[in-house]
């Protein structure tokens, strides 16, 4: 009977000592509108997507005016919006969990994480245990568990957990692993609805630890995911019931020419991703998905925005570890636009635009930090090239 009772045990005795910093917590968290985070989140360096942008900034205005209403002026939850679930769809490199950590960590400063759902595997099996979601919400919250359950939690990598996606190949992994992924949704499922899980105060795999109880009714979870395919599985889809009953007339031929099924760099259609046999399709449970307020479809970025992320964010920090060496790095606009073309060819959004520049300023950097007087690094383009000078 102690070992029941000592989960209310603990909860109690960490109420009792972070309330009033709680409290204090809520009353001074920052009322921003909609329109204001939008453009503060361009002021923190944050480019394109504003369908998404837009659509994320009045989630997370609601969640702030919801917590202040329930915290401090005491409504009752049937009278306030209940509170909202987020899944962000879009190509890698495209400002999916970027948007999630500028918004929520640095300009309202909420408790927030950002875990990558892989490494989580179905209660009993071998892998990290899905409630420690909530112990790392827990750490990031000073181990206060009032500040934790009105935190963020964001699951990066989520279109991993869908039914086949999951390919990991190991010893044992038919008997001491949910490879599948439908374990981790029914576990998932258990968290975004409003209700009570059992939190282990440590990340660690013994079932023995301490242990406290937590609500996630008012815990926002934000996933986040490249969904790899699913146009192919959506139109395929469409295609089908077009021609009814689910047989096939003749081939059924999808847009995007040959190759497409390859495609990294693809945007999603509304239609696409709010249709959720098309998730069910694709291998998630339909009850996950039902629990998602919002499926907003992020874009593949365009050569105009990647330009302006490489001016604004990946120049201006090698500009300024370059002068602390005592260098001018002077990047022109040839060679602006050739790593842009360079990332577009890749694939890889604004996560690739750092690496191809530091891939070719690698060398500049190597010979000349701490054993040159200094002078100019300029990165030009010759021959079609890109070619770096020092001098």
């Amino acid at each position: 009977m102690a070992r029941e009772t000592e989960p209310m045990e603990n909860l109690k005795k960490y109420r009792k000592s972070g309330l009033e910093h709680f409290i204090k917590f809520v009353r001074e968290l920052p009322v921003i509108p909609p329109k204001k985070i939008f453009t503060k989140l361009e002021e923190a360096g944050y480019r394109g997507q504003d369908e998404a942008r837009r659509a994320v900034s009045l989630m997370a205005y609601r969640h702030v005016k919801r917590i202040k209403r329930i915290y401090l002026d005491g409504a009752k939850r049937e009278h306030v919006l209940p509170k909202s679930n987020f899944l962000l769809i879009g190509p890698t490199g495209c400002g999916k969990t970027h948007l999630v950590e500028l918004l929520f960590q640095n300009i309202l400063r909420l408790p927030t994480v950002i875990v990558d759902i892989t490494t989580y595997s179905e209660t009993g099996y071998v892998g990290q245990d899905p409630n420690t979601i909530i112990t790392r919400l827990l750490h990031a919250a000073d181990d206060n568990p009032l500040l934790a359950s009105i935190g963020i939690i964001c699951l990066d990598e989520f279109d991993k957990i869908a039914s086949g996606q999951n390919n990991a190949i190991f010893a044992g992994a038919g008997t001491t692993k949910d490879v599948t992924g439908m374990g981790v949704q029914r576990e998932l499922l258990k968290m975004f609805e409003a209700g009570e899980v059992v939190v282990p105060l440590e990340l660690t795999h013994s079932t023995y630890g301490d242990h406290i109880v937590m609500s996630t009714g008012d815990i926002a979870f934000i996933a986040a995911g490249a969904f790899s395919g699913f146009q192919q599985v959506a139109r395929r889809r469409g295609a089908v019931d077009r021609i009814g009953f689910g047989r096939e007339k003749g081939k059924i031929k999808l847009r995007g020419g040959a190759g497409a099924q390859d495609q990294i760099a693809v945007s999603f259609t509304t239609d696409e991703v709010e249709n959720i046999a098309n998730f069910q399709a694709y291998g998630f449970l339909p009850e996950l998905m039902a629990r998602f307020t919002r499926i907003v479809p992020f874009r593949a970025l365009d050569e105009g925005t990647l330009k302006a992320i490489l001016r604004t964010n990946v120049i201006e920090r090698l500009t300024r570890e370059f002068e602390d060496e005592g260098f001018k790095l002077v990047v022109t606009e040839p060679a602006l636009d050739h790593v842009v073309r360079e990332s577009l060819k890749r694939e890889t959004g604004a996560r690739g635009l750092a690496a191809i520049l530091t891939r070719h300023l690698e060398d500049a950097a190597f010979e000349a930090f701490a054993d040159h007087p200094g002078g100019d690094v300029r990165l030009d383009v010759e021959g079609g090239e890109l070619n770096v000078k020092v001098g």
